[in-house]
């Protein structure tokens, strides 16, 4: 299965999720965040989140650099990823055609 097809099932079916688990929460998406940074066993799963979140973020501006993307192609995955991790870089890959891309000079 390509890479763009596996993208597009994880994207659905990971937006499904969130967007049920945030319809039926009783709490706020900040309440929430600030819940698990206070203890500090789920302190690190959200680090461990966030920093793979960033390291996608340069892959995604590099990328839309080296395919002469503009900065407002990139500002609405990187806010994607900034609030919900996943779902930013799987919409790209999702909407990004060939995977082959140049390689940066």
């Amino acid at each position: 299965m390509s890479l763009r097809i596996t993208s597009i099932i994880l994207l659905i079916l990971f937006s499904g999720y969130t967007a049920f688990t945030m319809s039926i929460a009783e709490q706020s998406l900040l309440s929430f965040g600030y819940q698990l940074i206070s203890s500090p066993d789920t302190a690190q799963v959200v680090i461990d989140l966030y920093i793979m979140a960033f390291l996608a973020l340069i892959w995604m501006y590099q990328d839309c650099k080296v395919n002469n993307k503009s900065i407002g192609y990139f500002i609405p995955f990187a806010l994607l990823t900034l609030v919900f991790v996943s779902i930013g870089p799987l919409l790209y890959l999702s909407l990004k055609g060939n995977l082959a891309t140049k390689t940066p000079t």
